[in-house]
């Protein structure tokens, strides 16, 4: 089965290095075992997403400067995007309190650098995704007509993170305020599961990928809600490198899914958002 990971970030040592020493997920790789992850050169990563069977990674980037003095990983996102186009596909990351100067950064990011869509990370712009600062970002992505990847369920122990900046709740104010824009929510909304489930089922243009919370409380009604209401709203994603994606594809491969939802889920979703030929 061909499978698209719609959030895969290249486990390169510069990678593991930069997310072991943020300021945002310092305490947290401690926490979750982080530290032990182990780092590849980006030919050996590309050639286990080969062996794994996935046709193509998307890469988000996140800016959050404004809030933790921590520079934005773009640069790395483009990187990867140009040495293997074919194989990975990058979303911009973007910080809301950038302004006016954030809005020219996705139309350039888009035109001039061949982005897929806008990434950004309410709980770590310390406002919810309904805030008014990030309205003239959708504006400009539905202007650009590209997705919106917004991270949700914060990490434990980010400091200044609260589970309020990632509800669920927010995302269907934006889909409603905004419904030409494609939405992808990131993590499930976990812990708000039945929020998040119905944001998809109520809202045409809301997605969810459930990575990192497979195996979590909870995790079944995921699983029942792809079976029975929102098959055709979930991507799968592995979370790699915080998820090993051999892990992650494990997961999936554990869930009693139909048939139908399972090729939905582990690409033709991603490859309808994504607008694949």
């Amino acid at each position: 089965m061909k499978v698209i990971d719609f959030r895969f970030r290249p486990n390169t040592p510069e990678i593991i290095n930069g997310i072991k020493n943020s300021a945002m997920f310092k305490a947290a790789c401690k926490a979750i075992g982080f530290d032990a992850r182990t780092a590849q050169p980006l030919p050996d990563i590309v050639a286990d997403l080969d062996r794994l069977g996935v046709e193509l990674g998307v890469i988000t980037g996140r800016d959050c400067e404004t809030t933790y003095g921590f520079p934005a990983n773009n640069k790395s996102v483009l990187e990867f995007c140009r040495a293997y186009p074919q194989k990975f596909a990058g979303f911009w990351g973007i910080d809301p309190h950038k302004k006016m100067a954030a809005v020219r950064e996705i139309e350039h990011a888009v035109n001039e650098y061949g982005m897929r869509g806008m990434a950004v990370d309410p709980y770590l712009a310390h406002i919810p995704a309904s805030e008014a600062r990030f309205y003239p970002l959708y504006a400009k992505c539905c202007e650009l007509d590209v997705p919106v990847f917004i991270t949700m369920a914060p990490p434990p122990q980010v400091p200044g993170a609260v589970l309020e900046y990632a509800d669920p709740r927010d995302v269907d104010k934006v889909a409603s305020d905004f419904p030409e824009l494609t939405l992808i929510m990131s993590h499930g909304g976990y812990p708000f599961v039945n929020e998040a489930i119905y944001t998809c089922l109520r809202n045409a243009n809301v997605y969810m990928d459930i990575s990192e919370y497979e195996r979590s409380p909870q995790a079944g009604l995921y699983v029942r809600a792809m079976n029975d209401l929102i098959g055709e709203k979930v991507l799968f994603a592995s979370a790699h490198p915080f998820v090993e994606l051999a892990d992650a594809l494990d997961a999936y491969a554990a869930f009693e899914l139909k048939t139908d939802v399972r090729e939905n889920i582990m690409y033709a979703n991603a490859k309808r958002v994504l607008r694949l030929a």
